[in-house]
């Protein structure tokens, strides 16, 4: 390895091979990547799911790719010769002014692909990133060039800070267009993705379809390691996608369905045991793909919760509320509200407290992949309450707790609400995805005397890339069902200020030390290529004031 850095950083860089990364993961038993392989004709490598960075820090930030050693070493294959791979970061698009260089190489054993986890160098600086993959008889090649951005120092007194703001995008579903309207923003510091980032089901399962859009692959649902690492391949072969993560530092977390449907630290909705092996192997399976394939650090505990600091400005907090929460209630059990259960794990629960107690930032940001604001349904038509029960994780009699969010375990919301009232823990915004739907709303202390008792803090929920929302289910135009759902909602939810169930699209949150303002994106037509994008709606929350507010227009 070599590297080479401009004079100001004092550190020396840092690479890890996506094996490295892995590696608090369990291997399965599948077919061996190491195994002896016949001698090959020499091939040239390709760049075939382009290249991508996360988790920006002051001085680094982690760059990745995936190199497809010769044809047939596609992902989850276990085929194709270890390849030596060159990454290179600099100042500039040209490559005159490279600030950090090394090696690494890929290997079938992390389905060949790689990360460098770069540091020394400079903080709230743009910088750019490429590949350069084999050599010798074989020649080599050099891959697309990436944009990424470092995180200001961590003193530092920042006047804006902006992030795009995603989740649920389904292959089958649509095309990726929130992606490619993102990665045309030259003004976010980075993207943050809120899970849901790709579906396990198998071709025309969900949405139930003869002909979808697209077809997954594989066509069965992914329970093999071989499988959820052919899932994850495909879904960077999208255009957009692709777009997205050269253009930004993608920050991101998972939620179920990178999974399966409802997990839980024991199981699933969508998984049988015995016919679909043993819950803990397909987990296994799935995370260690998810950290091959993702611009993602993975902890020693193989969970995706960490603490990222944007200057003085903002602490990010993102969770992991599958790996360790209990089972889902049945609602109206009362179970919801046992002590005994939990959404995010004691060890989790209590670093979130400390992270959020001792931060000096301005906003504290909670990136959590399902809705902490109570919801509680009033009288529906029973042709609305069934479709928008399904989105919202409730049963299809419509009683009034969804038990996959925060709704589900109510003393874990409890004793986090209670820890930001009684240390006077202000300016905490909590971002959302997961229910394909954009919500904008207060959380209260009390939900059921809101507005006259106070709120601890505040909401922004963004819609679905492309995963169905109650319109597509339904299969009606636009605001046919929806106004409806909605009054009936917020006639018993007074905390929620906003709701729009018609929409997809995506989110850029903007923040400042008076405010920080979430304005929505709509797109077009999820079903076209050539969607437009246009913005809906803002709200904003300011500072000292724990409640959320209307905009009259986007933060340009």
């Amino acid at each position: 390895m070599t590297s080479r850095h401009l004079p100001s950083p004092s550190r020396r860089t840092v690479v890890r091979a996506a094996a490295a990364s892995a590696a608090a993961v369990p291997v399965l038993a599948t077919a061996s990547a190491t195994s002896a392989a016949p001698a090959r004709t020499a091939a040239t490598p390709s760049f075939a799911h382009g290249v991508a960075s996360g988790d920006p820090l002051p001085d680094g930030v982690l760059l990745w790719t995936r190199v497809t050693p010769e044809p047939g070493a596609t992902p989850g294959s276990g085929l194709g010769q270890e390849t030596p791979v060159r990454w290179e970061i600099a100042e500039d698009r040209a490559f005159e002014r490279i600030a950090a260089s090394g090696a690494v190489v890929a290997s079938a054993v992390s389905d060949h692909t790689v990360k460098a986890d770069v540091r020394g160098l400079r903080p709230a600086t743009a910088y750019f990133y490429r590949f350069t993959a084999g050599g010798g008889t074989a020649g080599s090649v050099v891959s697309p060039v990436g944009r990424t951005r470092t995180a200001p120092a961590t003193d530092a007194a920042m006047d804006r800070l902006r992030f795009g703001v995603v989740s649920c995008a389904n292959w089958e579903a649509g095309w990726f267009s929130a992606y490619r309207h993102l990665a045309a923003r030259p003004d976010l510091d980075a993207v943050l993705h809120l899970g849901d980032y790709l579906y396990e089901y198998g071709a025309g399962q969900y949405p139930a379809a003869d002909a979808p859009l697209r077809g997954h692959r594989p066509a069965h649902e992914i329970l093999t390691r071989a499988d959820y690492r052919v899932r994850h391949g495909n879904y960077k072969t999208d255009p957009d996608l692709q777009a997205l993560h050269a253009a930004h530092a993608v920050i991101a977390i998972w939620d179920d369905h990178e999974f399966a449907n409802d997990a839980w630290s024991g199981g699933a909705e969508n998984h049988t045991p015995g016919a679909e092996g043993a819950w803990q192997q397909r987990v296994a399976a799935a995370k260690q793909a998810y950290f091959e394939w993702m611009p993602v650090r993975a902890s020693t505990e193989g969970t995706v919760h960490r603490r990222l600091r944007f200057g003085k400005l903002a602490d990010l907090h993102l969770l992991d509320l599958r790996s360790f929460r209990s089972r889902q209630a049945f609602v109206g059990s009362g179970s919801v509200d046992d002590p005994e259960r939990t959404i995010t794990g004691r060890a989790q629960l209590d670093w979130l407290k400390a992270g959020l107690a001792g931060s000096d930032a301005a906003w504290k940001l909670v990136g959590t992949s399902v809705m902490i604001s109570p919801v509680a349904f009033g009288a529906l038509p029973a042709h609305l309450l069934e479709p928008l029960a399904g989105l919202l994780g409730l049963p299809k009699e419509g009683l009034a707790v969804s038990v996959d969010q925060w709704d589900g375990y109510t003393d874990d919301r409890k004793e986090l609400i209670g820890h930001l009232r009684t240390r006077g823990i202000t300016d905490t915004v909590f971002l959302t995805g997961d229910i394909h739907m954009a919500w904008a709303n207060d959380v209260p202390v009390r939900a059921a005397t809101y507005p006259l008792s106070a709120s601890a803090a505040t909401e922004f929920v963004v819609t679905s890339v492309t995963s169905d929302n109650l319109d597509d289910i339904l299969r009606v135009a636009p605001q046919t069902a929806s106004l409806v759902a909605t009054a009936a909602v917020r006639a018993a939810n007074r905390h929620v200020k906003w709701i729009d169930m018609d929409s997809h699209g995506y989110g850029v949150l903007d923040v400042t030390a008076e405010r920080a303002q979430m304005d929505y994106y709509v797109i077009s037509d999820r079903t076209r290529h050539d969607a437009t994008s246009a913005w809906t709606r803002s709200y904003r929350t300011r500072r000292g004031t724990q409640r959320v507010e209307r905009a009259d227009r986007p933060v340009r």
